[in-house]
């Protein structure tokens, strides 16, 4: 559970980011930082999902936004590796139920791209491209080594919305709507 004091750290440090970057454009897709995550959240909530996956959701590339050059480092094929850079980020407020999903994202996508044979078709061609980056699909091995992770169905659901969440006309909920998740962790 976050404390009141950390929970109003955290909704001022986040509120922060996405006020700076959240308008930035979200790795060659037509909406912003803001708009993907916010979309992304939304979809958790209409499903359902505890109040940790829909943090987790709304903040699974948060790694974007705390470094200044992270979509011209992606468009000259660097890996920044926002997915670990996130995660520990929020450890400072959260535990792995939160952290967990977002850390793995990433390896979600080769994993689906390497178990589901009508997955990759489905990726925009910017995350055709940031797949290329981050290593393509999984192998074999890695893929038996994922499965054996606790929580990786949670990374599994973050991944989908996250494919989902690039509708430049989609309606969500406000971020502080979002946010309050958090105090009920």
């Amino acid at each position: 559970m976050i404390f009141m004091e950390n929970f109003e750290q955290f909704n001022k440090t986040v509120s922060t980011l996405f006020a700076d970057h959240g308008g930035d454009l979200y790795g060659g897709e037509a909406i912003t930082q803001e708009r993907h995550g916010l979309q992304c959240a939304q979809l958790a909530e209409n499903e359902g999902a505890p109040p940790s996956l829909i943090i987790s959701t709304l903040l699974h590339d948060i790694g974007h936004l705390l470094h200044d050059e992270f979509e011209q480092a992606q468009a000259r094929g660097e890996d920044r590796f926002h997915e670990n850079l996130g995660s520990k980020f929020l450890g400072q407020w959260f535990g792995p139920e939160v952290t967990e999903p977002i850390k793995l994202h990433v390896a979600s996508k080769k994993y689906l791209c390497a178990t589901r044979p009508d997955y990759h078709a489905s990726l925009s061609p910017a995350s055709v491209h940031t797949l290329r980056i981050q290593g393509g699909p999984m192998n074999e091995t890695e893929i038996a080594e994922f499965e054996k992770l606790p929580g990786y169905e949670d990374a599994l659901r973050v991944r989908i919305w996250d494919d989902i969440g690039k509708d430049p006309d989609m309606k969500t909920k406000s971020l502080d709507h979002f946010l309050a998740y958090a105090d009920k962790i």
